[in-house]
């Protein structure tokens, strides 16, 4: 049992929650992930690890409701417990000193997996620089956590409420006019938003390294439900990941793989909304 040591919400349904996990602690780095299950009947969800703290034996997760296992997950309080936090899992990012600026580019609650691979290239000597998305200032999360980590930091919103109005691309593609010595992106986010950044730094050559989020059924390599293809070959992204090289990854298929269980998770939800109990299939 793991129990829930402090909640927060952050928008109307983007939850940060401190979990006490001291083994995950322990070992995780940053880019690696846990899966979580509430209790014995419940479905497992990958979470990325935001954060965490060694000696205090914490991890920091965040998530948005979405499906029955993060509304019920939206329920709980401090004190109640979880009974799984699997983890760490998946590869760390690979952290070095780059020659030039390392950008990551952040969308929606994905801006949380970016702040621990952002922290780790700032600690390793690095110029870093953040461009965070959101469709409105309200919906932006982590602002304050990545400036401290950040030697910039861009906020882009879609109606224009905060920041510059468009897309995280726009910004990106300004400080490409500008002239910032760009060497290594890491978008990590919605996929569609990975997929054009990655379209985006192709013809300028940079290396850009992406955070999937593919779905997810034991986190281990078992069951191969998260299957990818990268540079034609099929790629685990909880066992060989969760970092690929964005450049080569298959989106379409990634995109239209990230659907396959519409069915299920929408059954799971209306039971959740119906008996109060989540089971299988949805996030």
């Amino acid at each position: 049992m793991h129990t829930i040591l402090s909640k927060k919400i952050l928008t109307e349904r983007t939850w940060h929650m401190r979990v006490a996990a001291p083994l995950v602690a322990r070992k995780c780095c940053a880019g690696q992930f846990i899966m979580l299950r509430i209790h014995e009947s419940g479905e497992r969800i990958p979470l990325t690890i935001a954060d965490w703290d060694r000696a205090a034996g914490f991890i920091d997760i965040y998530f948005q409701e979405i499906g029955a296992t993060t509304e019920l997950l939206a329920t709980l309080e401090p004190g109640d417990t979880i009974l799984d936090v699997v983890g760490p899992l998946g590869n760390p990012s690979h952290v070095e000193k780059i020659d030039g600026t390392f950008v990551m580019v952040g969308g929606g609650f994905g801006i949380a997996a970016g702040y621990p691979v952002a922290r780790a290239f700032k600690e390793a000597g690095n110029r870093v620089v953040a461009v965070l998305g959101a469709k409105t200032r309200k919906l932006l999360i982590c602002e304050e956590m990545l400036k401290s980590v950040c030697d910039e930091v861009y906020v882009a919103t879609n109606d224009g409420s905060y920041g510059t109005q468009g897309l995280v691309s726009d910004v990106l593609q300004g400080l490409l006019d500008e002239g910032e010595d760009i060497r290594l992106v890491y978008p990590v986010g919605p996929p569609i938003m990975m997929k054009i950044i990655s379209q985006m730094t192709l013809p300028h050559k940079i290396k850009t390294i992406v955070s999937l989020n593919s779905i997810m059924v034991d986190g281990t390599g078992m069951c191969g439900s998260c299957r990818v293809t990268v540079a034609g070959k099929t790629r685990f992204v909880c066992s060989e990941g969760i970092d690929f090289d964005g450049h080569e990854v298959n989106w379409d298929e990634m995109m239209s793989r990230q659907k396959m269980y519409g069915r299920q998770e929408a059954v799971a939800l209306s039971h959740h909304h119906e008996h109060g109990a989540c089971w299988g299939g949805a996030r």
